[in-house]
C-alpha cells in the first residue's frame, strides 16, 4: 500500500497543483488508487494494515470528491495557499452580485409557482451555468495573478461560486421533484 497520507490531494493522484485538471484522468487515477488501498484487499491482513487501509480509502475518497468538483477544488487550492475562504473577518461581497442572487432566487420562486415550469427552469439553469462559467474564468485569471490582490479576488470569486453552486443545486432538486 505505497500511498503516502502526507501528500496534498493533487500529489496523491500524481497531478499538478492547478485548477484545470482532466477529470476523466482523475477518475482513472482514483480507481487505480482505490484498487491499491481498498479494505477488501487487506481483509486477511493485520489490524494495523486494515486500519491503515480504511484511513487511506477515506483519504482517497475525500481527495477525489474535492478535486472532481470545481468549486471544492478552487477552495482547496486557496486553502493550500493559506487562504480561508470562510474567514469571518471579511464578509463583504459585491453588491451587484448579491442583487443578482436575489433576482435569481426570485426567478426560482416564480418558477415554482408556474403550472408548466420546465422551460423556464431550464432557462434559469442555463443562466446560472453561464454565470458560473464566467466566474470560473475570473477565478483562473485571479489565481494566476497571484500576489495579495489576485488572491483576494480569487477568494471573492470562490465565495460567489459557492452561492451559484448552491442555487444550481436547488434548481437540480426542483427538476428532480418535477420529474417524479
Amino acid at each position: 500500500m505505497p500511498v503516502e497520507s502526507g501528500k496534498n490531494h493533487f500529489e496523491l493522484f500524481g497531478l499538478p497543483v492547478t485548477f484545470d485538471i482532466d477529470t476523466d484522468d482523475l477518475s482513472v487515477r482514483y480507481r487505480e488508487l482505490q484498487r491499491r488501498v481498498h479494505p477488501d484487499k487487506f481483509a486477511s491482513g493485520s489490524d494495523q494494515e486494515r486500519r491503515v487501509s480504511m484511513q487511506m480509502t477515506t483519504l482517497v475518497n475525500e481527495a477525489f470528491q474535492t478535486l472532481r468538483d470545481s468549486v471544492k477544488r478552487a477552495r482547496y487550492l486557496l486553502n493550500l495557499k493559506g487562504i480561508d475562504v470562510d474567514a469571518e473577518t471579511d464578509t463583504a461581497m459585491d453588491p451587484a452580485f448579491l442583487m443578482e442572487q436575489i433576482e435569481l432566487r426570485e426567478s426560482l420562486d416564480e418558477v415554482k409557482q408556474m403550472a408548466n415550469p420546465h422551460k423556464p427552469l431550464a432557462e434559469l439553469a442555463n443562466q446560472i451555468d453561464r454565470r458560473m462559467e464566467a466566474k470560473v474564468v475570473q477565478f483562473r485569471q485571479h489565481l494566476v495573478e497571484g500576489a495579495e490582490e489576485g488572491t483576494r479576488k480569487a477568494r471573492a470569486d470562490v465565495r460567489e461560486m459557492q452561492f451559484l453552486d448552491k442555487l444550481r443545486d436547488e434548481v437540480d432538486s426542483l427538476e428532480e421533484d418535477l420529474a417524479l
